[in-house]
């Protein structure tokens, strides 16, 4: 199980090393000296990542070649923050962030962190919801073991590459902070769970500071990032669920930071290329492109949906107002500046594209994405009707209730603050406006179709996210003194917002007990058994729907989490995302493990888990129907090498198994 002392160090390390490259490179090409702190940690764990995701293509992935890069670049971070250790140019109009705004963005971020860690209840685990989501530990385990490029550990097939196709960035960070720190996959998981969210809090935090001037603005940032949806309010209101659809992924920064630290980061990235791009407009430096590279290419890296799609919308509208700004005569050098770093970012990035463009031929199933707007009102209209009220209800509605504290509060001080706002920060200000309403047209707008939810209108949302709460707070931190009336509105909304974001908190603190939590307890010693059995690159089969209570969607999640093995097959909901193959196939698959695991299983679909599908070993369960009804126990294709009286029995492919391979 993973152990909170252990993600308190991993925490730590990240934080450390990232936030030492932040500040360097947030030095050479940050000119707001105030957002070089507050900027650094999601600056550095950008440009870090991106730059050695290819370089451990090359020279191999492990903990010896991760410690001597990690050391390497701290010593250049180092020696660079020495070179220049002059004290910065003080901005009069910023106050700078107080030490203690660092300190409550460490306890908030704590909050969607706690959602990863088990909890214990008398002999029992408890979970959280959004620990499926996390079943991509998998992968994180499959590059510590196996280094990269990473083999998919979901699903195997003879004859099948077996590739991860995945935006993994923030996981490959993960793993390299496990060899670097020597603690597991889990626990890395829950750290990088941790930082992404402290990332995105420093950026909105630092920027809220410096837009406003205020150092309140800080203080305000933590109390509305506490916030939620208005739905609990909402629940006590009698047929509230046949006027507005039950809650979906759409939701907050506090909700989606547990559930998707990936898309956090990738939106925090889109946040900095935009201010990066912004900057490019003004001056010529290779090492300010450069920086905008790795950032563009982490936030593709981390998530296709918010650093592919939207923010390939946003650079074509914000790139297009940029080029009315500058005077005609630079508009060129503009064009062969922006014309380079696509260039220089689509080299980066051509592995993950490749194989993302390869993943789509083979699921078939047409575009990955179209247009559709986002359902927002219940059956109690006519279809007719609802499809029409739907459009200005995402405004009108949705936004409302998903973003209760800093939707209207955002809006208004997006109107009324950039009229007052210096030359330097109403060129921000602007960046962030279109930005913003880049990301909610692509929410609203487009949704996607590979899985079997709109991951991308769901995502989409959160550079808004990001950008409407550094306005929102800096109109409340202004209007307190200039409308109280306007302040005293905003902040009754963000009470609202309140129950909404404690419920989040408290959920990701307990979780939700459930039956099985006592045999998850057991499955440690079980998977630790396998391993005697199965070598690191080997494919293990168990069954797909073992412990599925304990998720929303039923998965094995005690392999993902605690088996440090390729599966042969991990589950429909598992695979979807992460097979690139038809849906048909993938529920003729799914069948045919639930049959064998069930003890129906046909001899022919013993011969295949042994050759088909790679399974070397094969764990059976009490809780499996195959215990009692065991196929394997008379298959000529495998042979029983360990029994337990906790519950479970081990066979490994036979002679006649591997002969067929």
């Amino acid at each position: 199980m993973a152990s909170t002392v252990n993600v308190i160090l991993g925490a730590a390390t990240a934080l450390l090393v990232w936030t030492i490259i932040g500040l360097a490179v947030g030095r050479a090409v940050l000119p707001q000296r105030a957002l070089i702190g507050p900027l650094a940690p999601a600056l550095g764990w950008a440009v870090h990542s991106a730059a050695t995701l290819p370089l451990f293509m090359l020279i191999g992935f492990n903990r010896a070649t991760v410690a001597m890069v990690t050391a390497l670049t701290l010593a250049a971070s180092a020696y660079s923050l020495w070179r220049h250790a002059e004290p910065l140019e003080r901005d009069r109009s910023s106050p700078g962030v107080p030490a203690w705004a660092w300190l409550g963005a460490v306890v908030l971020a704590i909050g969607p962190a706690l959602a990863i860690l088990p909890k214990f209840a008398d002999g029992a685990v408890v979970l959280a919801a959004p620990i499926f989501d996390h079943a991509k530990v998998a992968m994180i385990d499959e590059m510590i073991r196996l280094g990269l490029p990473p083999g998919n550990p979901f699903f195997g097939e003879e004859g099948a590459p077996s590739r991860l196709v995945y935006y993994y960035l923030l996981h490959f960070s993960a793993a390299g902070l496990a060899l670097f720190s020597g603690i597991s996959g889990w626990e890395a998981d829950a750290a990088l769970t941790w930082f992404s969210a402290f990332a995105s809090l420093m950026l909105m935090i630092g920027l809220a500071t410096w837009i406003s001037g205020r150092k309140l603005a800080a203080l305000v940032v933590i109390l509305v990032c506490a916030t939620g949806s208005l739905r609990p309010l909402l629940a006590y209101i009698p047929g509230i669920d046949s006027v507005i659809v039950p809650q979906t992924g759409f939701a907050g920064w506090l909700f989606q930071t547990a559930w998707v630290p990936q898309h956090i980061a990738s939106a925090s990235c889109v946040v900095l290329a935009m201010l990066l791009l912004s900057e490019l407009t003004r001056r010529e430096s290779l090492g300010l492109i450069g920086v905008f590279v790795l950032v563009v290419v982490a936030a593709f890296e981390s998530s296709v949906w918010v650093g592919g799609v939207t923010f390939t919308v946003a650079t074509i509208w914000i790139g297009g107002v940029l080029l009315t700004t500058v005077a005609s005569a630079q508009r060129l050098a503009l064009l062969g500046r922006c014309a380079i770093a696509a260039i220089a970012a689509a080299a980066l990035a051509a592995p993950l594209l490749y194989d993302q463009a390869l993943a789509l031929s083979a699921r078939g199933g047409g575009a990955p994405i179209m247009l559709q707007t986002v359902e927002v009102l219940g059956d109690i209209f006519p279809p007719i009707v609802q499809q029409f009220l739907d459009m200005p209800a995402f405004w009108l509605v949705l936004l409302v209730v998903e973003l209760p504290a800093i939707y209207f509060a955002g809006v208004i001080a997006m109107a009324q603050l950039t009229r007052t706002f210096d030359p330097e920060r109403k060129r921000i200000a602007a960046i962030l406006i279109h930005l913003t309403g880049a990301s909610l047209l692509v929410a609203w707008l487009i949704a996607s179709t590979i899985g079997g939810n709109n991951d991308l209108g769901w995502r989409a949302v959160l550079p808004a996210c990001l950008a409407l709460t550094v306005f929102a707070v800096a109109g409340l931190v202004r209007w307190i003194t200039t409308s109280p009336r306007l302040a005293a509105a905003g902040f009754v909304a963000v009470v609202l917002g309140l129950p909404g974001g404690f419920a989040i908190l408290a959920h990701n603190y307990s979780g939700t007990r459930d039956p099985a939590g006592e045999a998850f307890a057991a499955t440690p010693e079980m998977w630790t058994a396998v391993r005697r059995h199965a070598g690191p690159a080997d494919r293990v089969g168990s069954n797909p729907m073992l412990l599925e209570s304990m998720t929303l969607w039923p998965g094995n999640l005690s392999w993902a989490l605690l088996s440090n093995r390729r599966s042969c097959y991990a589950g429909y909901d598992l695979a979807l995302p992460f097979v690139p193959m038809p849906r048909q196939r993938l529920r003729a698959i799914d069948a045919q493990f639930n049959r064998v695991f069930s003890g129906d299983g046909w001899p022919d679909d013993l011969r295949d888990l042994a050759t088909k599908y790679g399974c070397r070993v094969v764990v059976v369960t009490a809780l499996d129907g195959a215990w009692s009804r065991d196929p394997f126990a008379t298959s000529e294709h495998w042979r029983l090498v360990e029994t337990s009286a906790r519950g479970w029995r081990i066979y490994v492919a036979g002679p006649v198994a591997l002969a067929a391979r």
